[in-house]
């Protein structure tokens, strides 16, 4: 198994960026993809987990692309490359303001605020002329309630037996029509783990983890908004943004399938907020 020691960062950060000296170093994560590391406080680094040489070089290629591509149109920070390594698998960038939603107390009136935000945002990334950039990650609904269906069996001893038949009627019901939209530019993952506010006020400060971009449902992102923060956000979103009933219904459903691969995820905040979610996403 491959490591990622200190001094192993410290090299690759000072063959890109010899002035930079790390006093401090904090290992932020680690995903199914990459590792991630706070440097003195301003520097992110993250370095690909792929372990075929030639796919991690080029996947660093093109996510620096894109970053350097959705910083141009994006109406918020995004982690824009100071460098991009393909031959150590590794990219850089300074630190985004704020602090990511997820673990934050939002007070009652804060959802329609933030949806209206993100709302906002959906409409400037699904304009942008990126297509180039990425692939397309379109799959039917049959497909998301199977899996949504095969998850669910694995977390159903962590739901509350009270949501358990509503969930299971959901799981045998048809999916919603409209697998005809036309995808376009998106996150693809934009939950509250990966937006940034400004913890005081809550105002949108930066959007992280761009590595799920991609060709999609436009309603996909507005799903994840609704099943972290609920109907007001999802309603002052589409408000904003101008969407019709059918991405809404779509939202609704993605809302759904993906809280339970939050809960399948495990971790305490991802567990709780999953939980809490239930109370909108399945209500009697």
């Amino acid at each position: 198994m491959e490591t990622w020691s200190d001094d192993r960062v410290r090299e690759a950060v000072a063959s890109q960026l010899p002035h930079q000296r790390a006093r401090t170093i904090t290992r932020l994560g680690e995903g199914e993809d990459n590792v991630a590391f706070e440097l003195d406080g301003e520097l992110i680094v993250r370095f690909s987990k792929d372990p075929d040489p030639a796919s991690r070089a080029a996947r660093i290629d093109a996510e620096a692309r894109l970053l350097h591509s959705v910083a141009r149109i994006s109406p918020v920070p995004v982690p824009e490359p100071v460098f991009a390594d393909p031959a150590l698998g590794c990219l850089g960038y300074r630190k985004l303001p704020g602090t990511p939603l997820l673990g934050l107390p939002v007070p009652a009136h804060a959802p329609a605020r933030l949806g209206a935000s993100i709302g906002e945002l959906l409409a400037a990334f699904h304009a942008a002329p990126l297509a180039s950039l990425v692939d397309v990650d379109a799959q039917p609904g049959s497909a998301w309630l199977e899996e949504a269906a095969e998850t669910y069996a694995a977390v159903a001893g962590e739901v509350p037996h009270a949501y358990r038949p509503r969930i299971e009627a959901f799981l045998d019901a048809p999916p919603p029509g409209g697998d005809g939209f036309e995808p376009v530019f998106s996150h693809n993952d934009l939950g509250i783990e990966h937006v940034l506010v400004d913890p005081a006020t809550l105002a949108v400060t930066g959007v992280i983890d761009w590595s799920d971009a991609a060709l999609c449902d436009p309603a996909y992102d507005f799903g994840l908004l609704y099943r972290d923060l609920g109907p007001a956000a999802l309603d002052s979103a589409l408000r904003v943004y101008g969407g019709d009933g059918a991405i809404m219904e779509r939202a609704v459903f993605y809302a759904r399938c993906s809280v339970l691969e939050d809960l399948a995820y495990g971790i305490a905040a991802y567990v709780d907020k999953s939980v809490a979610a239930f109370d909108w996403l399945f209500p009697a």
